[in-house]
């Protein structure tokens, strides 16, 4: 997260709306996202209160300096453009560094930073009221803390659901990174309890322990390569389905999304397979350049615009019923599970 700089005028208004902070959930995953980019390999997340009470998010990344603690709570700074062109060939989780001054504005943020070889410092932001930087004790990382949110904006608080719930939300937001990102190491506890914890690992070991050895079971291996694109990923064969499509894990260059293209193509591979009100289950992973897809269509940046969005479709049910057609002759008893 070093050398933040403010995009020069104009540039922020060639960018869509700035992330929205709607609930605990999103403010972690825009956090973790930071620690991500930052070139974390361990990532720790602890909850309380649901997250309303504390957010507590602790990495070994990169780490800011006491200069760039400072201006990483402005709005439109940012050390993920290096130039203008990068605009259209984005390839960070997050780009613009607005996560820090939303959560800033509607909360007590504490930052406490350190880059490798040097000294930690701490700032801290109270409903947009921004502190002194001040040096501070810390390994290398960063460490931010988020206590009350949405203290500042109590109208907002209200339309939150109870604790258990918004932390179910946020374990979620980090169980999806996690799936993407197979090499770090995650750790979230909620109330104290711990509630994952996943050691660094490769993608299908990352896959087996997120979504369990009766989908081991019933997956399939799917890929495809078309010119610019690569697919791979598993499948569960139509034996093996949910009441929703919360297990549907689609992620684009490493980015997990919810991408409405994506959901109705693995919809389409499963429409004469499966009962109606049933739902797929499989984790697929595509890689294109990342000129060809459009991350800022989404204030939270779950959807997408691809450049050639037919082809990617329809290589998407192709290799999803050819991997459907090679694995029925081995399918196992049907799993249909709640």
């Amino acid at each position: 997260m070093n050398v933040i700089r403010l995009l020069p005028p104009g540039t922020a208004d060639r960018i869509a709306a700035g992330e929205v902070v709607e609930r605990p959930a999103a403010a972690v995953k825009e956090l973790v996202e930071n620690a991500l980019d930052a070139g974390a390999r361990h990532v720790s997340v602890a909850l309380e209160g649901g997250g309303l009470a504390r957010i507590l998010v602790e990495d070994d990344g990169a780490g800011m300096n006491a200069a760039d603690l400072e201006l990483a709570v402005e709005r439109h700074a940012t050390s993920k453009l290096p130039d203008e062109a990068t605009l259209f060939a984005i390839q960070t989780l997050g780009f613009r560094g607005e996560a820090l001054p939303s959560i800033a504005a509607v909360s007590r943020l504490t930052i406490t930073s350190r880059v490798a070889g040097g000294d930690a410092h701490r700032l801290s932001v109270e409903a947009g009221r921004k502190g002194e930087v001040a040096p501070a004790s810390g390994a290398p990382g960063t460490r931010i803390e988020v206590r009350d949110l949405f203290f500042a904006t109590p109208a907002r608080r209200k339309f939150m659901k109870t604790p258990p719930t918004e932390a179910a939300h946020a374990v979620e937001a980090v169980r999806r990174l996690a799936l993407a990102w197979p090499e770090v190491a995650f750790r979230v506890e909620v109330e104290g309890r711990e509630v994952l914890n996943l050691a660094a690992s490769d993608r299908p070991g990352r896959v087996a322990a997120l979504l369990g050895p009766e989908f081991a079971r019933a997956a399939v291996p799917v890929q495809g390569l078309w010119n610019d694109l690569a697919l791979e990923g598993v499948a569960a064969l139509p034996t093996h389905t949910r009441a929703t499509g919360a297990e549907q894990h689609l992620v684009v260059n490493r980015r997990p999304v919810r991408d409405p293209l994506l959901r109705a193509a693995l919809r389409v591979a499963y429409r004469d397979l499966i009962a109606s009100g049933r739902h797929p289950v499989a984790a697929l992973f595509l890689d294109l350049p990342p000129e060809a897809v459009d991350v800022n269509v989404h204030p939270m940046k779950t959807e997408l615009r691809f450049r050639d969005g037919g082809n990617v479709r329809g290589a998407l049910i192709s290799a999803l019923r050819r991997a459907l057609a090679v694995g029925a002759g081995t399918a196992p008893a049907a799993t249909a599970a709640p």
